[in-house]
């Protein structure tokens, strides 16, 4: 058994999700047992950090790595719903086989895992679920008609499972970066990321100590009154 917080970061090979893993496995005061997930082994590694080679929408594979967290640690404390995919396309270009890719993997992913991982919680100390939702929701942001409905869908999500397992004592809330210079928006045109950045209130490129910012936030005890919050970042 963990007597650390043990805290699950989904999407860990690459980008956010892997600053987060750095984030929590080196965060000095406060000791993690950190878990992370993605299709891909990491080419990293922390003494306090286990991996598994997974997809977020493949039940049976997911509830494995749940049993053995349990067995492993007796608990989970934190869930960070990082994994995520994005097609920046006109939507009568955007072929169906993306569109299931994109709602697989950013909505059914992000449900398997809060309920799976709320089942684990409930049973023990009061837990934190934080969803990733984007600007380019409420921005409308053209070419990203799926990328956006599917973040919706997980604004929705976020909202009303607080209210399902507040009486759990988890709280469900979400961050919405502005985009950050990860692979997923490598392929999209300069042009169109200064577009979208000069629509925001702060003009700048996110960066990942403004999204650990954020869920600092709502996973600290404090916030144990904070849910069903979607915190969009740079003045959307």
């Amino acid at each position: 058994m963990t007597d650390s917080r043990v805290v699950l970061i989904t999407g860990t090979s690459k980008g956010i999700g892997a600053d987060l893993v750095k984030h929590f496995a080196t965060r000095e005061g406060e000791s993690f047992q950190v878990v992370g997930c993605s299709r891909r082994k990491v080419d990293y590694q922390f003494d306090n950090y286990e991996h598994y080679c997974l997809d977020v929408v493949d039940e049976v594979a997911v509830k494995k790595m749940f049993s053995e967290i349990q067995q492993r640690h007796g608990r989970l404390d934190i869930l960070v719903n990082n994994a995520g995919i994005a097609s920046m396309n006109h939507c009568l270009l955007t072929p169906l086989s993306t569109v299931r890719k994109i709602f697989d993997t950013n909505v059914i992913g992000t449900f398997l895992f809060c309920r799976e991982a709320a089942k684990l919680m409930q049973t023990g100390s009061k837990g934190r679920i934080v969803n990733f939702a984007t600007v380019a929701t409420p921005l409308r942001l053209e070419g990203e008609a799926v990328y956006a409905s599917s973040k919706a869908a997980v604004e929705s999500l976020t909202r009303i499972m607080a209210r399902e397992l507040a009486e759990f004592d988890i709280t469900v809330n979400a961050v919405g970066p502005t985009p950050v210079k990860t692979d997923l928006i490598r392929s999209v045109p300069q042009e169109k990321m200064q577009h979208l950045i000069d629509r925001q209130a702060i003009r700048r490129y996110g960066e990942f100590k403004d999204i650990q910012n954020v869920i600092d936030f709502f996973i600290l005890p404090e916030s144990d009154f904070i849910t069903g919050q979607v915190v969009f970042l740079g003045g959307i």
